[in-house]
């Protein structure tokens, strides 16, 4: 049992829900230490703001102020392996020891938690809605899975605010630790099959997940998702989408790079609302997000306001290079849905282009269950790049390559497979108009350089 909360220690502080947390309670001034695997531009950063980070498992590199069971709190995040020493050792020293999750879930209860759901269009629509708010007369506190590029972080500190914004990742069922009072569900299209084994279970983690919103709360879900919420007493349902629902654009208005429609809305419809990260995916995710604003008791105009001044997130619909001759984009998409609502944006946009993406396929597991599915939406390109699978947690599965995608796309889609070492040389010799890098892993490390190659073609 802590007594006077004086260090937090975290073992696996790189990662980007991990590394906001650091920086809430860097900017309490407790000691803020840990361990990740590699150095990254988030550790990097976390390193500047004051954060005392090591890269090796290493017991002997805790700091001495995090040593002390009576004054640290030890946060670690579930793609740490059980037989890490530095677990081990907080583990035997008797330590209070949270999974991220249970830390955010303590915020929720002492806060008015925004928070949102899904298996895609939580970083956008999580960001939006944080921007949102904190530009208005509410303000928020925010945890986000994306740096914004209108704040340059994804943690937002607000003390004077009873709202806090928090995306709830379902993986680990890490979102069964919230307690929301307001929530969003985009989407329910079957993820983490390693931890959820089925999609009836995916399913069931979702609806168990709307029991725990607060009575007189508030859940807002895409319409037609196959899970049946089962919400308190006194919890207001609403349901939006694009087209249909409760809250739905009419009057949408694309073209000159821009676009603008006006919002159908129980709590009261605005008109002329314009997206500042015009692709038609954030028709939908702007939707969601300002059904919480209403909720959170925002005006038109603040709305209206937020939308038009919302730059984006790192590495969602991120234009590193757009001008007359050519476009270069990166997103985080590495979900079959996720890779064909991005797609499918982008070809609005550049309709009649030549759109050619590389594509670095996340987890093993991942690309086993869904190699089909991935195949299908990357076959909405023109051509399709694929580079050898990132790993993160998982080790190799026998016979589960990028080859399985290459393999099922449509038949007349041009498809290769390349070393993503090569990937520079790659970019200088493609035929592209506009070129995606997709992927959740660490091609976006050659995401600077790509952005220079592309700007001398």
């Amino acid at each position: 049992m802590i007594n006077k909360l004086s260090s937090v220690y975290f073992v696996g502080i790189g990662g980007i829900g991990m590394s906001a947390i650091a920086r809430y309670y860097l900017q309490r001034g407790l000691v803020v230490a840990g361990y990740d695997r590699t150095p990254s531009a988030l550790t990097r950063d976390l390193e500047r703001e004051g954060a005392i980070i090591h890269y090796d498992d290493n017991v002997a590199a805790i700091p001495d102020p995090c040593r002390n069971p009576q004054t640290t709190l030890v946060i670690y995040t579930p793609a740490i392996p059980a037989s890490h020493s530095e677990l081990q050792f907080f583990r035997a020293g008797g330590f209070n020891i949270q999974k991220r999750a249970q830390v955010l879930g303590t915020l929720t209860h002492d806060h008015q938690g925004l928070c949102v759901a899904g298996t895609h269009g939580k970083t956008t629509t999580s960001s939006m809605t944080a921007h949102l708010l904190h530009q208005s007369h509410v303000d928020c506190n925010a945890f986000l899975g994306g740096i914004t590029k209108n704040y340059g972080t994804n943690y937002i500190l607000a003390p004077s605010s009873d709202y806090v914004v928090i995306e709830a990742d379902e993986f680990d069922r890490s979102f069964h630790r919230l307690s929301p009072f307001a929530t969003v569900i985009t989407a329910t299209d079957p993820d983490h099959l390693d931890i959820y084994g089925t999609e009836e279970a995916y399913l069931e983690s979702f609806r168990h997940y709307t029991e725990l919103i607060r009575p007189q709360g508030f859940l807002v879900m895409h319409t037609g998702l196959k899970m049946q919420p089962n919400v308190p007493a006194g919890v207001t349902t609403y349901t939006y989408s694009r087209n249909e629902g409760d809250f739905h654009a009419e009057n949408i208005r694309i073209g000159g790079g821009e676009i603008s429609f006006d919002l159908v809305s129980p709590l009261g419809e605005i008109s002329d609302i314009q997206l500042g990260v015009p692709v038609s995916v954030n028709i939908e995710n702007g939707i969601a997000a300002m059904a919480l604003a209403q909720i959170a008791g925002l005006s038109a105009d603040e709305i209206r306001q937020g939308m038009a001044s919302f730059s984006g997130v790192e590495r969602r619909f991120d234009f590193r290079v757009k001008n007359a001759r050519k476009a270069y984009l990166s997103d985080y998409a590495h979900h079959p849905e996720e890779l064909r609502a991005c797609i499918q944006s982008i070809r609005e946009v550049y309709a009649g282009r030549r759109i050619v993406g590389i594509f670095q396929p996340h987890l093993y597991t991942r690309t086993r269950d869904f190699y089909r599915e991935f195949a299908d939406a990357l076959s909405l390109l023109d051509e399709v790049i694929l580079t050898e699978i990132y790993p993160a947690r998982e080790t190799p599965i026998p016979g589960v390559t990028s080859q399985l995608i290459l393999d099922n796309l449509r038949p007349g889609t041009a498809g290769r497979l390349i070393r993503k070492a090569d990937v520079l040389d790659v970019v200088r010799q493609t035929d592209f108009d506009v070129l995606m890098t997709l992927g959740a892993g660490d091609l976006e490390d050659y995401s600077r350089e790509i952005a220079k190659v592309v700007e001398t073609l």
